[in-house]
């Protein structure tokens, strides 16, 4: 058991209709020595590969992205689930699902932030249906950029997301992924990697 499943193990609440709730280190309290592991495992998962840029979605994702960014000496950028005033000039748009909210959001990127040239890490905290990830490949697609790669937190091995995004053929890293949970009891159940 890898530093991050012991962490959900220890401090992760399964409910019902396949919610892990992490909200005590990942996505509402979050646990900064743990993003440095993470951020650290990615930098080694990904060690190979040109990023200049990483790629995540508002909000969850952006702690984590922003210590992954560190570890890596690039910028994060993230794409906004909303327009405001001070979003100016061009952006590129994808529509997003997403499985804990169940709404549908456009997200946005400003244009002068994604070019051609960049070579993007997308992370972010959760992947269940991939409905998020397929908007950010859409919104580098759309930029000229090369997706290097996909780091993700927690993934949900028991749902699509992650057959279909490696499907796409992307390396695609997840440093937990859970197989099953059972919210009768709290149990979470690991795949092997």
């Amino acid at each position: 058991m890898n530093f991050l499943e012991e962490k959900i193990v220890k401090e992760g609440v399964v409910k019902k209709g396949n919610i892990l709730k992490v909200d005590s280190f990942l996505n509402h309290q979050m646990d900064v020595k743990l993003f440095r592991q993470m951020g650290e495992e990615f930098k080694k998962r990904f060690a190979d590969k040109p990023i200049n840029k990483i790629l995540t979605v508002e909000a969850s994702g952006i702690g984590i992205a922003c210590i992954v960014a560190e570890c890596f000496d690039v910028p994060v950028v993230f794409a906004k689930k909303s327009k405001s005033v001070n979003i100016d000039g061009e952006v590129y748009n994808a529509e997003v699902e997403s499985f804990t909210h169940k709404c549908k959001n456009q997200v946005l990127v400003s244009k002068k932030f994604l070019n051609p040239e960049d070579h993007i890490l997308i992370i972010d905290d959760f992947l269940a249906n991939g409905c998020a990830l397929q908007g950010l490949i859409s919104i580098v697609s759309q930029a000229g950029g090369t997706v290097e790669g996909i780091g993700i937190a927690i993934e949900k091995g028991f749902q699509q997301g992650g057959k279909i995004i490696r499907n796409l053929g992307f390396q695609l890293e997840s440093l937990a992924i859970v197989e099953s949970m059972d919210a009768s009891d709290g149990s979470v159940v690991f795949r092997e990697q």
